[in-house]
C-alpha cells in the first residue's frame, strides 16, 4: 500500500509541476514580469478567490512545516516551501508528505 501511496504523491506532484511550466513556462520567458505574472492570478473575482486559496494553503503548510521540525524533528521542509513557491503547493506538499513519510516510518 505504501508503495500506491508514494506513486501517487509522485504522479500529482511531478504532474501539476509538468503542468505549470508547460502552460506557464512560455508566456513567461515571453514576458518575464514577476509582478504582472503574479497579479494575473487576480484578473476577475473568481481567478482571485482560486489565487487567494492557493496563497493560505501555501501559509497553512508553512505553519505545519515548522510546526512538525520542532516537534517531531523532520527534515528538509524549506524544500517543501521553495517548491510550494514555484511551481506550487501541490507539488511542495506532495513532496513533503513523501519526506515526512519516508522520516516517521
Amino acid at each position: 500500500m505504501k508503495q500506491v501511496y508514494y506513486a501517487t504523491l509522485a504522479i500529482l506532484g511531478i504532474g501539476f509541476a509538468a503542468f505549470f511550466f508547460i502552460t506557464m513556462g512560455p508566456p513567461f520567458f515571453e514576458n518575464p514580469n514577476l509582478i504582472e505574472a503574479c497579479k494575473a492570478g487576480f484578473v476577475n473575482v473568481y481567478s482571485s478567490g482560486f489565487a487567494t486559496d492557493a496563497i493560505l494553503c501555501w501559509f497553512v503548510l508553512a505553519t505545519w512545516i515548522v510546526y512538525d521540525k520542532t516537534k517531531n524533528g523532520i527534515k528538509f521542509g524549506w524544500i517543501a516551501l521553495l517548491l510550494g513557491l514555484v511551481p506550487g503547493v501541490a507539488t511542495g506538499f506532495a513532496f513533503y508528505l513523501f519526506t515526512r513519510s519516508r522520516q516517521t516510518s
